[in-house]
């Protein structure tokens, strides 16, 4: 190995080693905000095809492999789950399933029809007494079916393994649904949202019939994936965790080197102490280093406002570049915590 080769080397070593990861748990705003007014909301369907589109509607399912009223039943399924779970959000005193109005799309597939017009969506809320609307716009299935044979074996009654020609079926369907939020009021499209998964079934037997029989409960598990798209969808409305990494610094001093094996036994607070003492290092590094690992103890304990004190100072007295993106990361949790106080008010 050359001179040079080994001094690029030798550096990725150390840039790599004065540094470790912690992880924690933040709480992230809901994806969608409603006006803290919206107290009552209905639940429509207008993802079934009109009848200038029902015949393509047919053909399309015949081609695609879809059974016998699975996208019918399966949007069902979404509009159920959706209700359920937001008649568990406490915000909401009524929430009205209005499957009793016929709503029609003219258009197939995953593709988000024209919006309501807001005369309707007025007439709509006015009758049924709602100040929001949330609306399955489409809903779309698509099957994909692979059959094979392979070499397998089977024990006869007399436990001898006989070698057999195994039939392998398998069958993909993905469910797409879009769903939208009217909000009258305020004549916005609060939300518009497009949601894909895959449920795959798998049969083998000895024979092609014993293997596709293996499929029979393939339309149960879209309709239990099309109950858990309507609940996931309700919960774009609530706040939710999220599980992040922070680099902090552990090398130095001898204090880094204790304060790194105190973190890994969880004593974080010990560990700032020692972080808190090299604050004042008459070694500019070391010093800045110091204030990085202050704000990680803060964002930990809950300050992110002195988190982020602490991380300024350590870029802009000590040039700790690190630093310039964990102050970033820090003003963004700074200005989610406004939306999030906003949503829970």
């Amino acid at each position: 190995m050359n001179k040079l080769c080994y001094l690029f080397l030798t550096g990725i070593l150390l840039v790599s080693c004065k540094t470790s990861q912690l992880s924690l748990t933040v709480v992230e705003p809901a994806p969608v905000t409603l006006p803290r007014e919206i107290k009552k909301v209905g639940v429509i369907n207008r993802s079934m095809p009109t009848d200038e589109t029902k015949a393509l509607d047919i053909i399309d399912k015949a081609l695609s492999l879809e059974g016998v009223d699975l996208d019918k039943d399966g949007a069902e399924q979404c509009i159920i789950g959706l209700t359920e779970e937001l008649m568990n959000n406490k915000r909401f005193e009524e929430v009205k399933n209005l499957s009793d109005i016929d709503f029609r799309t003219p258009k197939l597939g995953d593709i988000f029809p024209v919006p309501l017009s807001w005369e309707i969506v007025d007439r709509i809320s006015k009758e049924q007494n709602t100040e929001a609307i949330f609306a399955l716009e489409f809903y779309d299935t698509a099957t994909r079916l692979n059959y094979s044979t392979g070499k397998s074996a089977v024990k006869s009654p007399l436990g001898v393994a006989i070698p057999v020609l195994e039939h392998r079926a398998s069958m993909e369907t993905i469910v797409k649904t879009g769903w939208r939020i009217y909000y009258p009021a305020g004549r916005v499209i609060a939300d518009e949202f497009r949601h894909v998964q895959s449920v795959v079934y798998t049969g083998r037997g000895v024979n092609p019939l014993v293997a596709v029989a293996g499929l029979v409960r393939r339309k149960d598990a879209v309709k239990e994936v099309s109950n858990a798209a309507g609940h996931d969808y309700a919960l774009r409305l609530i706040p939710f965790k999220l599980r992040v990494t922070r680099d902090y610094f552990v090398k130095g001093t001898n204090n880094f080197k204790i304060a790194k094996r105190k973190a890994q036994v969880g004593k974080w607070d010990e560990a700032g102490l020692l972080w808190e003492r090299e604050t004042e290092n008459p070694l500019r590094k070391i010093a800045g280093r110091a204030c990085h690992n202050m704000g990680i103890i803060n964002e930990i304990n809950g300050d992110v406002d002195s988190a982020l004190a602490w991380a300024q100072k350590a870029y802009e007295y000590y040039n700790i570049r690190r630093s310039l993106e964990y102050t970033r990361i820090l003003e963004n949790r700074l200005m989610k915590r406004e939306i999030l106080t906003e949503q829970e008010q």
